[in-house]
């Protein structure tokens, strides 16, 4: 490649030889030392590459050898100055662009956000701009370090932040926390096992109404057995294990996050309705258009979408200017079609509201699965009436029971000693 680009500067031509001797004629110019290239045969004669420097050379080469030398082409960047050596307006504006993209690239002109899932790119670039982090700011000013640490700042939940530039362009990546841990296990992160102090004892409860199938404890005491109907907000699993003396008698308390694998079994109820008709949208072959260039503040509008329809859907796209793959600059092309249509009303057939209805339960039982939710027993029917049709009827299931709250201390007993004589 770079030796490509060095012979386009220097310019070369391409020549045709032909006669008897051509043979010759190569073996002449290797042994002179002229660089030939790109050889090619054609039609009984040889085309070739070679530098001006060398060109100027074969003259005795060629009386010597008896072969006709024809000129094909001329090619570098020498010839296309001399052959536009008159427009010198041409040249003052490529050198004016060149000005103008250099001085561009001391700007951010693009702010790529990556990775935010919670969040949309309109929320933290309002939030960037707030704190003077906008598109058009010189990248001079750009502090990296300090962007990190204002998104970490103010949005808990996004825990790991990368900002840096490349071109143009200011790229941000965020990491989210997905993590789905109960409340006060964020509160209190410590492994179980661990001892706890007082304030920070956690039992776990039932999170709803079930009879329980499974309890196996790993930390803490538990409070229910298999088998058993519990209520939501009832203490399965305390976080506080009783310490006993010699006769058996609590004589104080040690505190733990209560940690277990719980299954109940519960029943939930599901409904889903539609409606017996739909609206579909029968378009017309008209449609208006707008274009609009955008450079920086200032935009040059072609066209227009105003419109007098009575229904009607709009739709574009937008495309910044990019030199490459990080060069971006402050210039935006638009496209923007409002197009009329009429909105029909049509019903759905029984066949089509079940299909309807069935995808829709299989989807809900697919997200019970992911859940750790396993289905038992399914009474869920299909009713259509007058005006809609509904899935609905109850499931009973198997799902993971439990949530961590922190527990209510108890009392330690207080054991009155008693004299010698009993008394």
């Amino acid at each position: 490649m770079l030796l490509k680009i060095i012979r386009y500067i220097k310019g070369y031509i391409r020549i045709r030889i032909t006669g008897y001797s051509t043979e010759r004629f190569l073996n002449a110019c290797s042994h002179k030392g002229i660089v030939l290239w790109g050889l090619t045969p054609v039609n009984r004669a040889y085309e070739m590459n070679i530098q001006v420097k060398g060109f100027r050379q074969l003259k005795p080469i060629i009386r010597k050898t008896g072969t006709k030398v024809v000129i094909v082409g001329r090619f570098g960047l020498p010839f296309f100055l001399h052959k536009y050596r008159k427009r010198k307006l041409f040249f003052a504006g490529a050198l004016l662009s060149l000005a103008l993209v250099f001085l561009l690239s001391r700007y951010i002109w693009n702010i790529d956000i990556q990775g935010n899932l919670s969040y949309t790119d309109e929320t933290l670039l309002r939030f960037l701009e707030s704190t003077q982090v906008t598109n058009g700011m010189p990248v001079s000013e750009v502090d990296c370090a300090r962007i990190v640490k204002d998104i970490r700042k103010e949005y808990n939940d996004i825990i790991w932040v990368s900002a840096s530039i490349k071109g143009t362009r200011l790229i941000i990546q965020v990491k989210e926390n997905e993590d789905s841990l109960p409340a006060m296990d964020e509160v209190n992160p410590e492994p179980a096992g661990e001892q706890l102090q007082e304030d920070k004892a956690m039992d776990i409860v039932a999170d709803q109404d079930c009879i329980i199938t499974k309890i196996v404890p790993r930390n803490g005491i538990p409070m229910v057995k298999e088998g058993q109907q519990v209520k939501a907000g009832e203490i399965l699993v305390s976080g506080q294990v009783p310490v006993l003396d010699d006769s058996g008698t609590v004589i104080g308390y040690q505190y733990h996050k209560a940690d277990a694998d719980i299954q109940g079994r519960t029943s939930i109820e599901y409904q889903n309705e539609i409606s017996l008709t739909y609206e579909e949208k029968e378009y017309a072959d008209i449609e208006k258009k707008e274009y609009t260039l955008k450079i920086g503040s200032y935009y040059l509008r072609l066209g227009s979408i105003r419109n007098s329809y009575e229904a009607w859907e709009m739709y574009g796209f937008a495309k910044q200017l990019c030199i490459g793959d990080n060069f971006y600059l402050p210039i935006c092309y638009e496209k923007r079609i409002a197009k009329p249509y009429r909105p029909l009303e049509k019903k759905y057939t029984k066949n089509e509201l079940q299909r309807i209805l069935s995808k829709s339960f299989q989807r809900y039982c697919k997200d019970l699965d992911k859940k750790g939710v396993e289905i038992i027993e399914n009474n869920v029917k299909i009713y259509t009436g007058s005006e809609k049709a509904e899935a609905k009827g109850r499931l009973t299931v198997l799902t993971p029971i439990g949530t961590l709250t922190q527990s209510q201390l108890l009392e330690i007993p207080v054991i009155e000693e008693q004299d010698e004589t009993g008394e």
